[in-house]
């Protein structure tokens, strides 16, 4: 293999930023002057057989039906929020292999990997490796930890040919959802067992990706039950430091689980499901730890399963009922810190219709969360063990003020928590359709973050500096029994646009207040001589000294340009303003304004070219990250597919082509940034 071309050191990384910008460029121009001539030479009569995305036609995207926004099946189109739905079109041509490298696709959203196996993911800034203002669920199953407050991504999978899609909401959607979905909600859906019937084998390799793979089966007990079972493995190689020496954070999973749908009668449906994984991560202790770590690389086992239960009755076509319960527990395991978290949730909601022109949907929930320190060097709680409780409910109220142009919804959630007691999250929504093809929307809610187990309970190290002839210091994270919730007001307004039927274009803006942010206040210093070594220990607590303002537009576009091309382009301006007490003391906390992109502008393209062959490019800028110290990048993917059939197909990927090597995140509680590289990998799957 040849050595890749280096730049001379005295040539300013700008430069490549414009040199990788201009090549993107160039690369675009030439997709959009040939691609279209050798469509047009193509067969009329074969390209009907070729195309895949007319499987899909644009009318269709804007029309997908989701269910985050409001509890219920809607129009996506038609939501008074701001939505981007990724397909499992958009995954499979896409030729991502993870759920969070799929998010990359979402205007507003603040994708960056970290290392091998970590990722800091937000919506509308705030980002860092437990972004906590951000709701996940999978299958309505929340994986937001209540431990961390954050989310663990290294667990967040499963066989994607399985996912139906993922709904990503920006914005607040606490009237619904509750606390800490605060900036948005992703709602991860898998299809029913009826739509993965027989069998699927897909595997793979490639320079980074040492292995994977995963195989499904699907079957039919009766005309009205149907299951599923599939497991998937992969392991994946260590990213890089700015040297190019192995980081050492390699990361493997195995993962197995199963879902059963049974329509007993018309008016009841059954959905059962649930997944055991098991996996290792590993990482690499910055050489200031190294006086405190056992050893230089941890190894942190992670595992847990989970069980859900789901029960709706329709008792018309205006009104029915769902009842959902489930267990989930996540483990993760390493000679420095350890942990257990068990959650049992139950919720039920009901709609129905007051009158021809209120739906109403009203719901209780009780969640009861149980963790335990399990022990470790850099980490601890006090107590060691807690339990706590959520009781929520909610209610709203959908009023259609003028038929098919007009509707308000009202609604407001109930809570209560054991850290901050009662909170109230209400919100309003306005949608106006003037015209089939223009649709207005405006919102304003409330938002809070609750306070976590650790922000409360925990003391750990971040930090440890070797003294220069004299003592140590050691930086410590410690808890605060009195963290509020940090509290959100957002303004929102969107406009969505379908000018022709092959175009569609959809605008965002949002004004955010916070108050309460969370900040780090040092208090008196300790020198502690046990155990050894002597240090200086200065604690950092947990406190709500901050306040701040966000701003920014987000806009999403796709244009169909033939039946066999489609365009898809985002544009993300971010703007943040955090202002500390003037009691505070906190030196960091609002340097996070700059730790999101102010800028971000993608532009992806899924075309089917003749003998069954599809060529897909995507174009990510990213803006810097002064706070990280990471600079600006332009990131190009490109995937070769072949489908001669819909029961077969073979893929080649190739991501970030325009860089050796690169950071997209800074360090992490000190160890220096890991680099991302180049990569290629080959792909086959096969159902039958």
């Amino acid at each position: 293999m040849s050595k890749p071309i280096e730049l001379p050191r005295s040539v300013p990384r700008n430069f490549t930023d414009r040199l990788g910008r201009a090549l993107a460029s160039g690369f675009f121009l030439l997709h959009a002057a040939f691609l279209p001539g050798v469509l047009a030479a193509e067969d009329p009569q074969r390209a009907k057989v070729l195309s895949t995305l007319a499987e899909m036609s644009l009318e269709e995207l804007t029309n997908l039906t989701i269910t985050s926004v409001s509890k219920k099946e809607q129009k996506a189109s038609e939501a008074p929020a701001a939505v981007y739905v990724i397909t499992q079109e958009d995954i499979r041509r896409s030729g991502v292999l993870s759920i969070p490298e799929a998010l990359r696709m979402v205007p507003g959203m603040d994708v960056a990997r970290i290392n091998a196996n970590q990722w800091a993911i937000s919506s509308r800034g705030f980002n860092s490796i437990y972004a906590n203002k951000l709701l996940v669920l999978m299958d309505g199953r929340s994986v937001y930890s209540p431990l961390f407050a954050g989310v663990h991504w290294d667990v967040q999978d499963t066989l994607l040919e399985d996912l139906d899609r993922i709904e990503v909401i920006r914005g607040p959607g606490a009237t619904l959802w509750g606390a800490n979905a605060v900036n948005g909600v992703i709602n991860i859906i898998t299809k029913t067992a009826k739509n993965t019937q027989g069998a699927l084998i897909t595997g793979g390799a490639g320079s980074e990706e040492r292995g994977f793979g995963g195989i499904r089966y699907g079957g039919k007990i009766n005309d009205r039950a149907y299951y599923r079972v599939y497991g998937t493995y992969f392991n994946r190689d260590d990213s890089v430091d700015a040297a190019g020496r192995d980081a050492r954070d390699d990361w493997d999973v195995f993962r197995t689980g199963f879902r059963l749908d049974w329509q007993p009668t018309s008016e009841n449906a059954v959905t059962l499901l649930g997944d055991y994984y098991t996996g290792e991560t590993h990482g690499l202790f910055p050489t200031s730890f190294l006086a405190l770590a056992p050893r230089p690389t941890f190894e942190n086992d992670i595992r847990g399963w989970n069980l859900l239960a789901r029960w709706k009755h329709t008792f018309s076509e205006s009104s029915e009922m769902e009842l959902q319960t489930y267990f989930d527990r996540t483990e993760r395991l390493s000679p420095e810190f350890s942990l257990s978290i068990d959650t049992f949730d139950i919720d039920g909601q009901h709609r129905f219709e007051i009158g021809d022109r209120n739906e109403a949907i009203w719901g209780l929930g009780y969640r009861l969360i149980d963790d335990r320190d399990l022990g470790g060097t850099f980490a601890s709680f006090s107590p060691d063990s807690a339990t706590r409780q959520i009781f929520s409910a909610f209610v709203q109220d959908e009023i259609k003020i003028v038929e098919d142009r007009l509707r308000l919804t009202l609604g407001t959630k109930f809570e209560h928590n054991d850290y901050t007691g009662f909170e109230i999250q209400p919100g309003a929504r306005l949608l106006f359709t003037p015209h089939p093809q223009h649709t207005f929307w405006s919102s304003v809610a409330r938002a809070v973050r609750t306070p976590s187990r650790v922000e409360s309970d925990a003391r750990a190290t971040i930090a440890y500096v070797p003294g220069a002839g004299g003592p140590a210091t050691q930086l410590d994270l410690v808890g605060n029994r009195d963290m509020q919730s940090e509290d959100l007001v957002a303004y929102e307004l969107g406009y969505r646009l379908q000018p022709v039927s092959r175009v569609s274009l959809d605008l965002a803006g949002f004004y955010n207040v916070y108050d309460r942010l969370q900040t780090l206040e040092p208090r008196l210093p300790a020198f502690v001589l046990n155990p050894p070594p002597p240090r200086l220990v200065v604690p950092l607590q947990f406190s709500n000294t901050m306040e701040g303002e966000t701003y920014g537009v987000e806009i999403s576009s796709r244009w169909q340009v033939t039946d066999f091309w489609m365009l898809n382009a985002g544009y993300t301006w971010l703007k943040m303003q955090l202002h500390l007490d003037p009691s505070s003391r906190d030196m960091s906390s609002a340097l996070a304004e700059q730790d999101s992109p102010q800028h971000q502008i993608h532009l992806r393209s899924y075309v089917d070219l003749p003998y069954h062959l599809e060529f897909d490019t995507a174009v990510y800028y990213v803006d810097n990250l002064a706070h990280q110290r990471v600079q600006s990048y332009v990131r190009l993917d490109v995937r070769l597919g072949w489908r001669p059939t819909q029961n077969f197909a073979a893929s080649l990927g190739f991501q970030d082509l325009l860089d050796n090597q690169h950071p997209e995140f800074g360090s992490f509680q000190g160890i220096g940034s890991s680099e991302l590289q180049r990569s290629v990998y080959g792909k086959l799957t096969w159902q039958f």
